[in-house]
């Protein structure tokens, strides 16, 4: 396609463009109405697991209340940001929509305290990443097409799924390694700009609304705050500028800057980066070396105090800890019983063991474990330990 064509259609020439996609594993007729990253994504919004991620924890567990993010508002949250960036930048908005939505889709149940389990009980077979299960998801897991497992997604999708957060290095995943001898992801590149801005939108979403969700829980207090970067000086001048305001709309109106203020960083710098760069196609972004989308060094700072703080005062908090410890135990709990009675799995997955051996079986067992939801992990827990429980 002409790079006047691709102006036309409103995309930079360093943009992913559907006609110069790499295209899918499985071959397939174009649809009449949709372009090719839209019908990735229209796949993975009607997929079982972007459902499921209604009940997966983002910080809280499920039943701690409606209020707070879950896996699935957190997901449409990365998308939104990822979205507007990617429209500013004249980057492809359907991919960097894609991408989002999907970047979360191989994370167990209680969010990380059950990707930490998974990592333990799993170290002898061959470990356990999101990353990774998120690529089982999209390319085996779903099991809804007639002739292919997954989603048959774009090349472009599967390695901004795979690459959001940069090159990797060997050795890789299993997942990965044995995805690779299929589809070579180019693993050891950096992925397109798409991917990049997606992985930027998830870090300015979680750490804001981390902030939020961790004010309305009671864990720390707006005057905690006034000495973190950033976000310390923007509730000081809410509160200076709307002294009677509630305090529910001081955090919103508060936390709705501190957004804007990363993605104008973000907007500003990947510019500058860009244009320092030359470059002039996809292509010459996956080769540069480094990434081309980013904050600033002085924002890159200032998110790093975020980070900290949230780490210190949130996720390592008491009530955080103890939900936590639960959630490690019941993933372990569940591992082990399946291991050592894999009878006891449903029907659907004990024919996937085919009689195969231990690792097969760990493996197969992470994929059940990995796809529950919060509320069917602790009644599957339930079931599998109270003789009073209905199987």
């Amino acid at each position: 396609m002409t790079e006047l064509l691709k102006s036309a259609l409103g995309l930079a020439p360093y943009a992913s463009h559907e006609e110069d996609s790499r295209g899918r594993l499985y071959p397939e007729p174009e649809s009449a109405t949709r372009r090719c990253f839209q019908r990735d994504r229209d796949r993975i919004v009607h997929s079982a697991a972007f459902r499921r991620l209604e009940y997966k924890t983002q910080v809280f567990v499920n039943h701690e209340g409606d209020n707070y993010r879950t896996r699935l508002t957190h997901t449409l949250e990365v998308s939104q940001i990822a979205r507007s960036v990617c429209r500013s930048l004249n980057l492809n908005e359907d991919l960097g929509e894609a991408l989002a939505l999907a970047h979360d889709l191989g994370h167990p149940p209680f969010g990380h305290a059950g990707e930490d389990a998974l990592k333990d009980v799993m170290a002898p077979y061959g470990g356990f990443d999101h990353n990774a299960q998120s690529l089982s998801v999209l390319t085996r897991l779903e099991e809804r097409y007639a002739v292919f497992d997954g989603l048959n997604l774009s090349w472009e999708t599967l390695e901004g799924v795979v690459k959001h957060n940069g090159p990797l290095d060997a050795p890789y995943p299993r997942v990965i390694a044995e995805h690779a001898k299929l589809q070579d992801l180019e693993l050891d590149t950096f992925a397109g700009p798409e991917a990049q801005v997606s992985a930027l939108a998830d870090d300015i979403a979680y750490n804001n609304h981390d902030i939020d969700d961790g004010l309305r829980a009671g864990l720390f207090t707006v005057k905690d705050l006034a000495d973190v970067p950033l976000a310390g000086p923007i509730f000081a001048a809410v509160q200076k500028e709307y002294p009677d305001l509630d305090p529910s709309r001081v955090i919103h109106e508060a936390v709705r800057r501190l957004i804007g203020e990363m993605v104008d960083d973000l907007l500003g710098e990947t510019r500058r980066r860009l244009g320092a760069a030359k470059v002039t196609s996809p292509e010459d972004i996956r080769n540069l070396g480094s990434p081309v989308a980013g904050f600033s060094p002085a924002m890159a700072e200032n998110e790093k105090a975020v980070k900290t703080f949230l780490f210190d005062n949130m996720y390592r908090h008491s009530r955080l800890n103890r939900m936590t410890s639960k959630a490690r135990r019941i993933v372990r709990e569940l591992f082990a019983i399946f291991m050592q009675e894999p009878e006891c799995l449903s029907p659907d997955w004990r024919q996937k063991l085919a009689g195969e051996g231990e690792e097969v079986t760990a493996r197969v067992i992470t994929d059940y474990i990995a796809g529950m939801t919060d509320r069917f992990a602790l009644d599957e827990h339930r079931r599998l330990n109270d003789l009073r429980s209905r199987t």
